[in-house]
């Protein structure tokens, strides 16, 4: 099942359909969805490392459009924003983002874009917080373009090597991602 499925990903990948997906994917997930793009990021530069920077960028586009409409969701639709973030494990009131980004404030964005953390915690809560929107467009623009840009440079460069390496210990190599993933949600509801 799931070579089977680590095969349909990766036909995907190579679809005339991929880019559309990655658009969506990467704009949805920073301010609702749950998948982050890079599932899908990945397994297209593996597919075409020659359009490695074009999907990165198109991530990026995307990404920081979807961050204006969680941007949107926490300012205009307040108790929407709320109530999504209260899903997410976090059901402090406005007060609590506002002193949070008056204390940390660009910070807040800069570290948490670049980190598998879900971006679309901070669009929500900077929303939430009133923060300025031109601070928080340019600092989405900077992270969230590192992440990807990064993500696909190693794989343009080492992809192949690296995908060889997942084929072969494919079972192995999800069993520690599932770990470290509910390890990531954990930490994040210890420390939030």
């Amino acid at each position: 099942m799931l070579r089977k499925t680590y095969d349909w990903v990766m036909g995907l990948a190579g679809s005339r359909h991929a880019p559309a997906g990655l658009f969506a994917v990467s704009f949805t997930e920073s301010s609702f969805f749950p998948v982050p793009p890079d599932v899908m990021l990945a397994p297209m530069v593996l597919a075409r490392p020659d359009r490695a920077y074009f999907y990165a960028g198109l991530c990026t586009v995307a990404s920081v459009l979807g961050g204006l409409l969680g941007y949107a969701i926490g300012f205009y639709l307040e108790p929407v924003g709320h109530f999504l973030l209260r899903l997410m494990g976090h059901p402090e009131g406005p007060e609590v983002f506002q002193a949070w980004f008056a204390q940390w404030g660009l910070w807040v964005i800069l570290i948490k874009g670049l980190t598998p953390i879900p971006y679309k915690l901070v669009t929500i809560a900077s929303g939430l917080a009133q923060f300025d929107l031109f601070t928080f467009i340019w600092a989405s623009v900077v992270t969230r373009g590192a992440r990807f840009f990064l993500t696909a440079t190693l794989l343009k460069y080492f992809g192949p090597a690296i995908r060889e390496e997942v084929e072969r210990r494919l079972g192995i190599y999800t069993a520690v991602g599932v770990v470290l993933l509910i390890g990531a949600v954990v930490a994040v509801k210890l420390l939030g």
